[in-house]
């Protein structure tokens, strides 16, 4: 089952006593080895992603109650994954020193530009405690440097596997149609506005009566004129413009495009043709790539042994 429980505390909690808010809020959803984990930690941990999703579906509410939903369990996933490795780290017998502690406070202090006053207050309307906010920050440092202990280790890609990796995924690095574009825009009053349509097939007379497109550009676009033309991929182009420039060839202007804002001529300078992306060009790229699924590969392995090693619990 899944978070229907939590789900529910988000609709239901102010409209209960005090006392019965609390005590939903407290109820227990995991236990890992010796840590509990409450429905209020995964709710608080949770919080801001959860604003924003209220915001982002507020007219759709079943979908809004599906990501919710989602974001509940990755927040549990993440906070028993926080525990077996805080419990890992006490485990292998290491300690982080008080003083160590009180310096990454003074480093996030600083970092958000707190006084001690001013964060005290700032987190006591966050409904948090210096202390609780104390053990957060070590909790963290401790789960990051296990982290890296544990996963981090240089990662080797071989030659072999990024080339496997640009033949098996050739898609990825196509290049469409470009070509190299100018306009003179002509921006219209109104939609039912005909005079800039007159205008604009006026100016198309006069350059193929001998008068240069940077010259019409000049007098008559809206904008600063182009003395040279913006590469553009057809899917970067409205698909009236779209049409219209990838019809043309090097050299030649178009008609009129006509828009309900605007009316275009457009000039092609080149064309460069669809292609597949070197590998010389995309090698470092392809690397972290692969670095970075070698990464999330090791971490699962090492949690996944930690689970193995561990009691975990969770309450439907």
């Amino acid at each position: 089952m899944k978070f229907a429980r939590l789900i529910l505390l988000f609709a239901v909690t102010f409209f209960l006593a005090p006392h019965s808010r609390a005590e939903l809020a407290d109820g227990v959803k995991a236990i890992v080895n010796d840590t509990v984990i409450t429905y209020q930690q995964v709710q608080d941990f949770t919080a801001p992603a959860a604003d924003s999703l209220q915001r982002q579906y507020a007219g759709q509410p079943e979908l809004y109650s599906q990501k919710l939903s989602q974001l509940l369990d990755d927040g549990l996933e993440q906070l028993v994954e926080r525990a077996l490795i805080l419990h890992d780290f006490d485990v292998e017998g290491y300690k982080l020193p008080d003083g160590v502690v009180d310096e990454l406070v003074q480093d996030r202090m600083r970092a958000r530009g707190d006084d001690r006053k001013t964060l005290i207050e700032t987190l006591q309307a966050q409904g948090m405690t210096f202390e609780q906010f104390r053990n957060e920050i070590r909790d963290q440092w401790i789960e990051a440097q296990m982290r890296r202990k544990n996963v981090s280790q240089e990662i080797v890609i071989s030659p072999y596997k990024v080339e496997n990796y640009y033949q098996t995924h050739q898609d990825d690095f196509k290049v469409e149609d470009q070509i190299q574009l100018r306009m003179i825009v002509l921006n219209k009053s109104a939609a039912a506005d005909t005079n800039t349509l007159v205008l604009a097939g006026e100016i198309v007379a006069k350059i193929r009566a001998g008068a240069t497109f940077q010259e019409m550009a000049s007098v008559y676009t809206q904008g600063t004129p182009q003395k040279e033309g913006d590469w553009y991929e057809r899917s970067a182009l409205r698909k009236e413009l779209a049409d219209a420039a990838f019809s043309l060839k090097p050299g030649q202007v178009s008609d009129v495009v006509e828009t309900p804002e605007s009316d275009y001529i457009l000039l092609v300078d080149q064309i460069r043709p669809a292609y597949v992306k070197p590998l010389a060009d995309i090698r470092d790229d392809i690397e972290k790539t692969l670095s970075a699924q070698e990464q999330t590969r090791l971490e699962k392995q090492w949690v996944d042994q930690l689970k193995r090693k561990a009691f975990i619990r969770i309450i439907p």
